[in-house]
């Protein structure tokens, strides 16, 4: 693409040059910090590192992890066009120009645009050009609780063209943009099918087996129907032991040698176990049901279940026969679900008895799986090359590195 005829050095460092004809100017020029509140009634906003500003559904489990107040007279009024920032999370770029009117958490600042077209505004100071200057003016003991300064954040600078250039910026964004965006969406619909495909393979090992010849009985069982001769239906307290994880204040898991693991993965490291390999962990509050296979000596955390007996079976195959079942559906159906081991164990499943053919059935999976897993990874890279090519196309147009016709 072409470049402007001239420039000039903006005098930011991370910005460099910009066409001689743009104005550096700072937020302040732009923005004016308000707060209106009484408006309960109206739909319920968030805003995300991802997408900005987005509708939130107070119904949906999965997207609601903070506590909403039935009360919402207190949170603040937001127009279309408004700029909405998340002040805990803007130093990772939880912020952005609202295409909805509605209401956001009192926590956020909520600003009204003024001087710049609100579309072309949006789409600059998400860009990484800009997200450097929110961590700069975000403060705090801990980063997960960094908070940013507003009157600070009035002195970060902004690179303004002319408003036909801003029209015409959009305009090229919104047709380049749009074209990678579909292509990443064709990509995330395949990793999409290859996970339902593992879901297949996993569902039919642990409730056929492999043998597609072998003789097979009723199971007693309407919604389970055939399964194989040997084979029995149990309740999972007969094949493993289950404990719900121990308490741990985040000073107890910064040093030593046993990592801790919470419902979401990997929280950092103790002096003590709870648990030697390999096993299983099981998301109890938070990330609800996710599985975790650990073969590593751990602590687990009190957001999590973890296997504590196999029974004599193989804990690959336990973990396998965990994956056939949706067990974040077992989970309490309140504003925090959390899972309860007693709705485990009672819980009925087809059972392979026979410990080797639970090691057959365990090395089958891996191998298939990992075939799969190498395409998923693949298909991840992918994406991200052209999240990266995204990001790199919009810093440079809204910085005025290349021109737009």
């Amino acid at each position: 693409m072409e470049k402007y005829s001239s420039y000039k050095d903006s005098g930011v460092k991370w910005l460099g040059e910009i066409p001689s004809h743009w104005e550096m100017l700072h937020l302040r020029n732009f923005l004016t910090i308000f707060s209106e509140k009484g408006y309960g009634d109206y739909q319920l906003l968030s805003v995300t590192r991802e997408k900005g500003v987005i509708l939130r559904d107070k119904d949906n489990k999965e997207e609601n992890h903070n506590f909403v107040p039935d009360d919402l007279n207190g949170y603040k009024h937001v127009h279309v066009g408004d700029f909405v920032i998340n002040k805990m999370k803007s130093w990772q770029g939880s912020y952005g120009v609202s295409d909805y009117e509605g209401i956001v958490s009192p926590a956020y600042f909520t600003c009204r645009l003024k001087g710049v077209m609100p579309q072309f505004f949006s789409r600059a100071i998400r860009s990484k050009a800009y997200i450097g200057f929110f961590m700069q003016y975000s403060k705090g003991i801990r980063v997960d609780q960094w908070d940013l300064d507003p009157n600070s954040m009035k002195d970060i600078p902004f690179v303004l063209p002319p408003r036909a250039e801003q029209d015409a910026i959009v305009s090229y964004l919104d047709t380049v943009t749009s074209k990678i965006d579909a292509a990443i969406a064709q990509q995330q619909k395949m990793i999409e099918l290859l996970n339902e495909r593992k879901q297949i393979i996993i569902n039919n090992a642990v409730t056929k087996g492999l043998d597609p010849n072998v003789k097979m009985k009723d199971s007693g069982v309407e919604w389970i129907g055939e399964i194989p001769e040997g084979w029995e239906v149990r309740s999972l307290k007969t094949m493993m032991s289950i404990q719900r994880g121990h308490d741990l204040t985040a000073e107890q898991f910064n040093k030593g040698d046993f990592p801790v693991y919470g419902s979401g993965g990997l929280m950092g490291f103790h002096d003590a176990k709870t648990t030697k390999a390999p096993s299983i962990v099981i998301g109890r509050s938070g990330s609800v049901g996710k599985l975790q296979y650990v073969e590593e000596d751990f602590w687990a955390h009190n957001t999590t279940i973890y296997l504590t007996d196999n029974k004599g079976n193989d804990t690959k195959y336990l973990y396998y026969l965990l994956k056939s079942i949706d067990l974040s559906a077992l989970a309490t159906q309140t504003a925090v679900p959390t899972l309860d081991r007693k709705n485990i164990l009672s819980y009925k499943v087809v059972c392979c008895l026979d410990y080797e053919e639970q090691h057959l059935i365990t090395r089958y999976l891996e191998f298939s799986l990992s075939k799969i897993d190498s395409l998923i990874t693949s298909i991840n890279k992918k994406i991200s090359l052209l999240q990266e090519r995204k990001q790199i196309i919009i810093n440079e147009v809204v910085t005025g590195k290349v021109k737009v016709e």
